[in-house]
């Protein structure tokens, strides 16, 4: 189905790989602990191996994060999380980097609609994302992996936030850079943009069903005043 922007009300944002650039993150770090072994890549230089594996990797473990929730142990295991990272290593911008253009972008759309973040994160962690980079005031409601009875790809967050926002889930915008995302939209009743800059690719995201792909983030406010 066609993008309407017209129908939107409220825009509820994934983290990773939409507003949080993990992608380059996690290569970054796993390439200094490569370090050691960078005699084995061409130009020694490990970055091209870590991003087609990461990219190969993707849609397989998009899979697994709904094996938690079947078993009941979504919610246990997010407290775990939140709870290694608050006695052992907590979250440091080693761990996030803000996406570009995003906080202009959330300037410019809160003027117009209410945001929200929707994540399978552990609560610690999406709350401390908005705190390192000073974007909580940005948004109205934060559902993070242990809101809702289940997490993404589950449509549960996204009833969970629609009724935060007191916006029908049907006029809320789902924008998120995988498979779950969409599809945690669409279970839902809302409308889903995938973006390119993250995890997802454009055909998997198709074949799920996003209403719009976009190349960035950043290029959403862009989307919705074409599509007006």
């Amino acid at each position: 189905m066609p993008f309407d922007p017209s129908r939107v009300q409220a825009i509820l944002f994934d983290v990773d790989g939409t507003l949080a650039d993990t992608d380059d993150a996690y290569i970054k770090r796993a390439g200094e602990f490569m370090r050691r072994l960078d005699f084995l890549f061409p130009q020694h230089d490990p970055t091209h191996f870590l991003r087609w594996s990461l990219m190969v990797s993707e849609s397989p473990l998009q899979l697994l994060l709904g094996v938690p929730d079947r078993l009941g142990l979504d919610g246990p295991l997010a407290h775990l999380g939140d709870w290694i990272a608050e006695h052992g290593h907590p979250t440091t911008s080693a761990n996030f980097v803000l996406m570009e253009g995003v906080e202009a972008l959330l300037a410019q759309l809160q003027a117009r609609y209410p945001l929200a973040v929707v994540t399978a994160r552990g609560a610690r962690a999406a709350h401390g994302f908005l705190e390192e980079f000073n974007l909580g005031h940005y948004f109205t409601a934060v559902a993070s992996a242990q809101t809702a009875e289940h997490t993404k790809p589950y449509p549960d967050p996204v009833v969970w936030t629609a009724k935060q926002l007191s916006v029908p889930v049907e006029n809320c915008l789902m924008v998120g850079d995988t498979t779950v995302d969409v599809l945690a939209g669409k279970r839902a009743g809302a409308q889903t943009v995938g973006v390119l800059c993250g995890f997802g690719e454009r055909a998997e995201l198709e074949h799920t069903g996003a209403n719009a792909i976009i190349e960035h983030t950043a290029d959403l406010a862009t989307l919705l005043a074409a599509s007006a």
